[in-house]
């Protein structure tokens, strides 16, 4: 398995050093950037010759909170997943933090090697909801997002609704080409064209789009 480059980002000093020991003694795992605030995290990025796939972000933090450097982290590296991770967790900021660009929203606390599976996860898949976060998701953003001029049949293709349906049920793009005989190439390029129509920044947010248009219902996703 390749080694997942990190990054973690919180102004409590003796966290970022526990996490990054803990992860930095996993093969799986090698943390490339350590940053004690949100200003501070975007001027490193800058500096990386190769960025991190992946950087746990705190919320409460001095100078730039975590959802401002949630914003900047998509508008200027939208290719790197961030998960949040915070004393500050409740679910009523899922679907905030979802549409700020995060992939997962976990609470402070968290056993580390159940937060190891977790970010093993969204390598795999691209994001992770905890089960009793869907129906947040679904209450917050179904009425606050704008219905799309075209409804979803007539937005997306039929093998693009069948390649949606098999993220939703956390297929891996490679599991995809060979449930649909098709090569992994041909499934990458269909979720690109599912951005572009739908707007989604990542694969959460072509969840979100699946659960609002019905084209797959929250309780299916949390049962797979």
């Amino acid at each position: 398995m390749e080694t997942i480059k990190l990054g973690i980002v919180d102004d409590d000093k003796l966290i970022v050093e526990l996490l990054a020991q803990f992860f930095d003694n996993d093969d799986q795992f090698s943390v490339e950037l350590k940053c004690f605030g949100g200003l501070e995290c975007l001027e490193a990025l800058k500096q990386l010759d190769e960025l991190p796939e992946m950087i746990l972000i705190d919320l409460k933090m001095s100078g730039m909170d975590g959802t401002e450097l949630l914003q900047e982290i998509r508008a200027e590296y939208p290719q790197i997943k961030c998960v949040v991770i915070s004393s500050f967790y409740q679910r009523s900021f899922m679907g905030y933090l979802l549409k700020s660009g995060a992939v997962a929203f976990l609470a402070k606390g968290i056993a580390p090697e159940e937060l190891k599976g977790i970010l093993l996860d969204v390598h795999k898949k691209g994001y992770y909801f905890l089960p009793d976060q869907l129906e947040i998701v679904r209450e917050q953003l179904s009425s606050k997002i704008p219905r799309p001029v075209l409804n979803s049949e007539d937005l997306l293709s039929e093998r693009e609704k069948e390649i949606l349906i098999l993220i939703c049920r956390q297929k891996t793009a490679i599991e995809i080409g060979e449930i649909l005989f098709i090569a992994q190439r041909t499934v990458e390029g269909h979720k690109n064209h599912m951005y572009a129509k739908t707007g989604a920044k990542n694969l959460a947010g072509l969840v979100i789009y699946a659960i609002q248009n019905q084209i797959i219902n929250s309780d299916e996703i949390i049962m797979l």
